[in-house]
């Protein structure tokens, strides 16, 4: 079987396109898609910054791993030190760094790249780069608010971390792949992706509109919630 059938050979162009809802994290988007046989569907895409996540791993093969509320899962769950591409034009790997400051009062002298993952294919954007992060030091981690007030940090082995992940326990998705990873990488010495590679998944669309409105090098979250579709457009 070609390569061309396994993939697919339907072009589904979007007919239309209309914004629902704005905020400061996502927006979404309702498109007019044309499918195999010409019907059109409706589709809402959750519009995404995209996002990037760290694997610190200290010279003992130990991760640093966080526990914080998630309000959406409604508990608490196992995470890695992440954070939003909510800064115009920001490099990812740059936002990786101050990422790893902030939540867990580290930097790293050598990164490498673990993988490029969507999260929620199904109606999300959203794309996260996952590094790791080695050759640690500590130092001063600013002051938290909200959620990140109440997170706590700890140091896992990599086998343990494994553990976890096998008995269910790490059920945050970036937080499993993650792990999963490193754990090539620290157990079995498999070489990570050069943490310079371009991050060709990174979604742009809501970033670009943003720009428009706020201007190079701004803040993108610093927008007002606003629905936006039409009275009888929302179901």
């Amino acid at each position: 079987m070609s390569k061309q059938a396994e993939q697919g050979t339907h072009d589904f162009e979007a007919v239309s396109t209309e914004i629902l809802l704005e905020a400061p994290i996502m927006a979404v988007r309702r498109d007019k898609v044309r499918m195999p046989g010409g019907r059109i569907a409706n589709r809402e895409i959750v519009e995404h910054f995209g996002a990037v996540a760290v694997v610190a791993a200290d010279e003992d093969g130990r991760i640093c791993l966080l526990t914080q509320w998630r309000q959406a899962a409604g508990r608490r769950l196992i995470e890695l030190p992440a954070g939003l591409l909510d800064f115009s034009d920001e490099d990812p790997l740059a936002a990786a760094q101050r990422e790893l400051v902030e939540e867990a009062g580290l930097e790293a002298a050598r990164w490498g790249v673990l993988t490029d993952m969507f999260t929620s294919p199904g109606f999300a954007e959203e794309a996260v780069r996952i590094y790791i992060a080695r050759d640690l030091r500590t130092v001063v981690k600013p002051e938290a608010d909200d959620e990140e007030a109440d997170m706590t940090q700890q140091w896992v082995p990599i086998d343990e971390a494994m553990g976890r992940v096998m008995r269910g326990e790490v059920q945050n998705a970036i937080a499993i792949s993650g792990i999963s990873l490193a754990a090539q990488v620290l157990l079995h010495g498999v070489t990570p992706r050069s943490a310079d590679e371009p991050f060709e998944m990174r979604p742009t669309r809501l970033a670009r509109r943003r720009e428009e409105q706020l201007g190079a090098g701004a803040d993108l979250k610093r927008v007002r919630t606003q629905l936006v579709a039409p009275a009888g457009e929302v179901d």
